[in-house]
């Protein structure tokens, strides 16, 4: 594929950007009025050049041309390596991060933020359990025989769970100081091996209080859950534009939104594997949405600066990319320096 001329690259982005801003095909002579000191004659050879490369496709019914992913593709490239939000943008953003409160709907909470700010869907991905930090563990007798299991995580995520074990309150106790020494920092993923590891030595198999504290808490660790998986934010949003207006790209829509969230994940799931900002385009989401819709996503970290989680954006392929790109990366940034990273070396040893 031949490398575009510097005046091809001038047409097709600015193309790209007057279709960003309408929806509609677009013109030379509406491109000679942007600012573009060329003919219209020789912007239109341009824009038929750029459509036999696949950079742009002209509709049946308008003599005006659209970019397609191929363009889009090219643009958001170039671009991503040069935009950053601006001092007032990137201000706006933290203020209205630190209103957030930590808790349950942390996640629910940055997700609408992120609609409100970018004019899109947002999408936030909740860590995995396994990378989620248990920040205390307490057990409360209720029963004869049965202990409520209380899970307290470092995002303010607190789970309730129910165990069978007899146990007294001295015993309790004990376990809570013994737990205490190891929990706090580590994520469930580390403390799950951490007890089966404990609960194989022979030291720990003739102490029965260590014996119970390291079963009860591998038990509790197993029983915990994050809650959902994945929240999805200002959906109205998407159903106000004209690439969903008819039946078909309505339906399409609301499948991705409602029963394809799977897929969706999948595409972000991509951004932790790169430890970066992804955007995928159109029919490089396949058939997501009939190919009109475009994901741009972030991976945030844990406490321990591993990536954990996902946060996006969910447009038309028509997105305004130098906006969105710079605002998912530093919301995902802001989710980061928002969870507890307080460093932990405590000994591996009893």
């Amino acid at each position: 594929m031949p490398d575009l001329s510097p005046r091809a690259k001038q047409i097709l982005y600015a193309c790209i950007t007057e279709f960003v801003a309408t929806g509609e095909p677009v013109g030379s002579r509406t491109l000679s009025k942007r600012g573009i000191e060329l003919s219209p004659a020789s912007i239109r050879n341009t824009l038929s050049d750029l459509e036999e490369l696949g950079y742009l496709h002209q509709p049946h019914t308008s003599a005006g041309r659209v970019p397609t992913d191929k363009a889009f593709r090219l643009f958001i490239d170039a671009m991503m390596e040069v935009r950053q939000l601006t001092d007032a943008e990137n201000k706006e953003l933290l203020q209205r991060f630190r209103e957030i409160e930590p808790g349950p709907n942390f996640l629910r909470e940055t997700g609408r933020l992120l609609s409100d700010l970018s004019g899109a869907a947002a999408v936030v991905v909740a860590p995995k359990a396994e990378t989620m930090t248990l920040r205390q563990l307490r057990f409360i007798r209720t029963l004869p025989g049965e202990v409520l299991a209380v899970v307290v995580l470092t995002n303010g995520t607190v789970q309730n769970r129910f165990l069978k074990v007899d146990v007294s309150d001295r015993d309790l106790e004990k376990i809570h100081n013994l737990l205490d020494d190891v929990i706090d920092g580590r994520s469930l993923g580390e403390l799950r091996e951490l007890f089966e590891r404990r609960l194989q030595t022979e030291r720990v198999q003739q102490d029965e209080v260590k014996k119970r504290a390291y079963a009860l808490g591998e038990a509790a660790v197993a029983a915990a859950d994050t809650g959902s998986d994945v929240v999805i934010e200002g959906r109205s949003k998407l159903l106000q534009l004209p690439e969903f207006s008819d039946a078909a790209g309505l339906k399409g829509l609301v499948s991705a939104l409602e029963d394809d969230v799977a897929a969706i994940v999948r595409l972000l799931d991509a951004t932790l594997a790169s430890g970066g900002a992804s955007v995928v385009v159109g029919r490089e989401a396949g058939d997501l949405a009939g190919g009109q819709i475009a994901i741009v996503g972030a991976s945030y970290s844990n406490q321990h600066g591993r990536t954990s989680g996902a946060v996006g954006v969910i447009g038309p392929t028509r997105m305004d990319y130098p906006k969105v790109v710079p605002l998912v990366t530093a919301t995902a940034n802001a989710m980061s320096a928002f969870i507890d990273r307080r460093p932990e070396s405590r000994d591996e040893d009893e």
